[in-house]
């Protein structure tokens, strides 16, 4: 009896037969798939090849992952933006829910794969961030399921109540968007993403902005803090941080050089740092590929109060990774100015001249759009979206090969 693959509606032409979903216990609708050559059912003993015409692109998975408090909103704003449209919960859905739909993409929050609940975390003595308290085999199965373009009832972990709230059904979009604490933790998981993002925030940069938020707009003291930082540490050290190192870009947002012994965090450094040889992105460059550049702007091109803005461009190795590093330390006082710093970058996969300036200015009020946070997520976004176009653009057409079972 011959056996083939089953597919899903995403993944082939009107050449096949395909019949009506079914629910299974994982959460999400199966398709079952006949294959026809010449309207015909291919149906013989013995090994036969089967082929459908060009299959349609599936969806693109994107990873990005980061502690909590550390931009991850902001950065899928952004992203979110270069795709056009704007990104909202589900229509007619759970007013709680952490999901955000667009025209192309859809961004799911993993805290939805929460396995234990406020209380049952707290009786058992872990936190968000231990791998114990998260569900890894239903992450797996639901992303392959999205990515394969099959729907899913996918769970909700509600933020307010902190408990877990009835599924909500997610269908397959263009650009899955996986952002949270674990995207690359689990190698199953990891092996799904088509590019991947970390948002490294250094422990100073960190403090400094908890201080600040939590001092001025929470009232909390300066020693719980303290405190609540250096009790997530542990956990953080051991299961977050190590995930950069499978990252295809890191940001990286470290203090100041250009200041003294500044601990405000309010003027930062920022490092993009880019994998070499990842398939479907080429990273991006200073004046000249490969060479090691320091650039100080022409201030009369470029306006900057104290301390200024310095670029740095180079080769580099990043957990024995060859990579590419852009830097930039300090902050534009003028965005409208920022097209002088684009025009001296190349493969930044714009469609058009002045187009990281016309998306900076667009969003002037999001947090880090008068720094290197702004500008390098904003360039992140372009190129994923010149790598979404590039898997779109690739015609795949694989014979399915049926063998004897």
């Amino acid at each position: 009896m011959a056996t083939c693959t089953i597919y899903t509606t995403q993944s082939l032409n009107s050449t096949c037969s395909i019949s009506t979903p079914t629910k299974s216990h994982l959460g999400f609708h199966q398709r079952q798939v006949v294959f026809y050559t010449s309207g015909k059912k291919t149906s013989k003993r013995g090994g036969s090849v089967i082929s459908c015409a060009a299959a349609v692109p599936r969806t693109v998975v994107i990873g990005l992952a980061a502690d909590s408090g550390c931009g991850k909103s902001t950065f899928m704003r952004r992203l979110t933006s270069v795709f056009g449209g704007a990104a909202e919960p589900p229509k007619g859905g759970n007013p709680d829910s952490n999901t955000l739909i667009s025209d192309m993409t859809t961004v799911i929050c993993l805290d939805d794969y929460h396995s234990l609940d406020r209380n049952g975390r707290k009786e058992k003595g872990v936190t968000a961030l231990d791998p114990r308290a998260n569900n890894f085999d239903l992450m797996y199965e639901q992303v392959k399921a999205l990515k394969e373009g099959v729907a899913v009832d996918k769970p909700i972990y509600n933020h307010v109540t902190g408990l877990l709230d009835p599924p909500e059904l997610i269908k397959p979009p263009k650009i899955l968007v996986i952002e949270g604490l674990h995207p690359m933790f689990d190698e199953r998981v990891r092996d799904l993403l088509d590019f991947s993002i970390y948002l490294d925030i250094s422990n100073e940069v960190k403090f400094a902005w908890k201080i600040q938020r939590d001092m001025a707009e929470r009232g909390h003291s300066l020693e719980s803090i303290k405190a609540s930082i250096e009790a997530r540490k542990p956990d953080f050290d051991a299961y977050i941080d190590p995930q950069k190192q499978y990252a295809d870009a890191v940001i990286e947002v470290l203090p100041t050089q250009l200041i003294p012994d500044d601990n405000e965090g309010k003027v930062l450094r920022v490092k993009l740092i880019m994998k070499e040889e990842v398939k479907h992105f080429s990273p991006v460059y200073l004046f000249d590929e490969g060479s090691t550049i320091s650039w100080i702007p022409c201030g009369r091109k470029l306006t900057c109060s104290y301390p200024g803005i310095k670029f740095f461009y180079g080769p580099d190795t990043y957990f024995d990774h060859e990579v590419s590093v852009m830097e930039m330390d300090g902050q534009f006082d003028r965005l409208d100015e920022l097209i002088y710093v684009e025009s001296h970058l190349s493969n930044i996969s714009t469609k058009f001249y002045g187009e990281v300036t016309q998306q900076m200015l667009k969003h002037s009020d999001f947090p880090g759009s008068n720094n290197g946070t702004g500008l390098f997520q904003t360039i992140i976004g372009l190129k994923i979206r010149d790598l979404y176009e590039q898997l779109v653009s690739t015609k795949v057409a694989t014979p399915l090969e049926a063998t004897k079972a």
